[in-house]
């Protein structure tokens, strides 16, 4: 320890002489990184808003955004002062964080939203089959199901019988839901709805395959879901521990937690955790992630 500390000048200086030659190097596509990043999760941001038709108005959503972002890049400036160069380099990780964080959490959303439609299809098929048995056509089925169920399946439907009756064919307007909600078993039923209605065919009977295949589907990925849930679980209490500990240390001594904070030694230490983490957990969450 007194070797590290008897060159510790020498460990801040390289640290220096690293972040000057980057900053000379790489700072303004870093910035034009950064700008592109922040528009670009801002605008997907907005689209899966609209897709999932929730009624907010986008000045806001993104004057919300900007407020959340900077509150959180002002938080670790004030609980390092009087350490400011150490609380900004953690706001300015923080703010972009927080971008990044708000996208995965819409993200998610969004992927919840398509599963839901796709688990509501099985009882949507069923109705849409039962329709056309008895002599409804594909619209006046999809209204059957907007009746019978709520969630989302029903919105996309509305959507769809909408914009036909704006003028738009069913094809169209049924590959635009496949294109909205790009989920094997929705375009399953787009593709067949369209094909049959350009050569003929029975749609009952279709709509009665995708339904039991809809079921075979979801049975094999509750089974792998099982299978993959504890080791998901895992992947997420490994990539924790390193924070947990850090918090744990600067609560119970904090002389000791401040080292990592104050000095290029731990800076280089915290820089190193970060990107072991993040391989850890990208590496363990594509072992345990199983495409169906």
């Amino acid at each position: 320890m007194s070797f590290l500390v008897q060159y510790d000048l020498l460990l801040y200086l390289a640290f220096g002489v690293c972040v000057f030659f980057v900053s000379y190097k790489w700072l303004p596509s870093f910035l034009r990184f950064a700008y592109d990043k922040t528009t670009s999760s801002q605008k997907e941001i907005i689209e899966i808003i609209e897709k999932m038709r929730i009624q907010k108005d986008h000045k806001k959503t993104v004057m919300y955004l900007w407020l959340l972002s900077l509150a959180m890049a002002l938080i670790p400036v004030v609980i390092t002062l009087p350490h400011f160069l150490v609380g900004l380099s953690i706001g300015i990780v923080s703010f972009f964080m927080t971008w990044v964080g708000v996208r995965s959490v819409m993200r998610s959303l969004w992927t919840r939203y398509c599963y839901t439609v796709v688990e509501q299809m099985l009882e949507g098929m069923v109705l849409m089959a039962n329709g056309m048995k008895v002599g409804l056509s594909v619209t006046q089925s999809m209204e059957r199901v907007i009746e019978g169920m709520k969630g989302p399946l029903s919105s996309e439907f509305t959507l769809v019988l909408n914009k036909i009756k704006l003028g738009m064919s069913v094809e169209e307007a049924m590959r635009e839901m496949a294109e909205r909600v790009p989920m094997p078993d929705v375009i399953m039923l787009v593709t067949s709805v369209n094909i049959l209605k350009e050569t003929g065919g029975n749609l009952a009977e279709t709509f009665a395959v995708i339904a039991e295949t809809i079921r075979s589907r979801q049975k094999v990925e509750s089974k792998i879901r099982a299978l993959t849930a504890q080791g998901m679980m895992q992947a997420r209490i490994i990539s924790a521990v390193p924070v947990v500990i850090i918090g744990l240390l600067y609560f119970i001594n904090r002389s000791y937690a401040v080292v990592l904070f104050t000095t290029a030694l731990g800076w280089v230490c915290l820089v190193i955790i970060a990107v072991l983490v993040i391989i850890g957990g990208k590496m363990m969450r594509k072992v345990a992630t199983i495409d169906v």
